[in-house]
């Protein structure tokens, strides 16, 4: 080959060699920029992936009702004595001296009722709540507190809310024999059913601190006069508990489960109930 031909074809080869190590840096290029994109594609769909339950409650943390308490007292005046989660999502459970509510997480919203559970065999969940608020609030009444007629052979404890001058709670106690006889002792707790400071509830105090309370009351529901005794009680205590726990009326009595039976019984029937429990 002649000499002047060498230059050209250097020249090419160089050329071809540019050309190729271009096109190699491009698509290498390239291939990071697709890599790059794919990146940012997975990131933005990793980001609204919806998150489960216990991710978004880890996110969310724990209900605070502090200022849902303080929005209820300051604007109702109700004093509330416990607030947390109920069987429904997004309503709070309310223990009040007024009764048991459910209210909105915000407070905006106060709601009275039941709750149901269907999926449960339409189980009463507030009445559940409600059982277990009588049964404290039963423990904390020792036996000086209450008036008690105790069964010789007992099965069953009630306790029952009542008046002097309620008549179906009159009628509940000439049958008290009958009572302790099927083996039920019945301790009453007080509940002046026109509130406090009424002359029944002053009566009422006066059988409380009276010395025999057992003939007192039984005086007392006989329309004898009360002797105007007081002392340290706790008929107030009793008349507050009762109103907390869904007592409306006289007679009530509560269960050893709890649960609240709204009027008069016979004994007859009172046991059987009991039998049931």
């Amino acid at each position: 080959m002649k000499n002047w031909i060498k230059p050209p074809l250097i020249l090419v080869t160089l050329c071809v060699a540019a050309a190729s190590t271009y096109a190699m840096m491009k698509d290498s290029q390239n291939a990071g920029d697709t890599q790059d994109t794919a990146k940012v594609m997975v990131k933005h769909q990793a980001e609204n992936i919806p998150k489960n339950e216990s991710q978004q409650n880890t996110s969310m943390g724990s209900a605070d009702y502090t200022k849902t308490k303080q929005k209820l007292e300051n604007k109702l005046g109700l004093k509330v004595l416990a607030i947390g989660d109920s069987p429904v999502p997004s309503l709070a459970q309310v223990s009040t001296n007024q009764g048991l509510f459910y209210t909105s997480e915000d407070g905006k919203y106060l709601v009275s009722g039941r709750i149901f559970n269907v999926d449960a065999g339409m189980r009463n969940e507030t009445d559940i709540k409600l059982s277990e608020l009588r049964l404290e609030g039963v423990a904390d009444f020792s036996d000086e507190d209450v008036i008690e007629f105790k069964a010789k052979d007992e099965k069953y404890v009630i306790n029952v809310f009542t008046d002097i001058t309620c008549g179906y709670c009159r009628k509940l106690h000439r049958e008290i024999d009958d009572y302790n006889e099927k083996g039920i002792t019945v301790r009453y707790l007080a509940y002046p059913r026109g509130g406090l400071n009424t002359q029944t509830y002053y009566d009422m105090v006066a059988v409380w601190c009276a010395d025999d309370k057992q003939s007192a009351l039984t005086a007392a529901k006989t329309g004898a006069d009360v002797n105007g005794t007081t002392c340290s009680n706790k008929v107030a205590d009793e008349y507050a508990f009762g109103t907390r726990v869904g007592v409306n009326g006289t007679p009530n009595i509560i269960l050893p489960d709890g649960s609240l039976v709204g009027g008069y019984m016979p004994a007859d029937a009172l046991l059987q109930k009991l039998n049931q429990i």
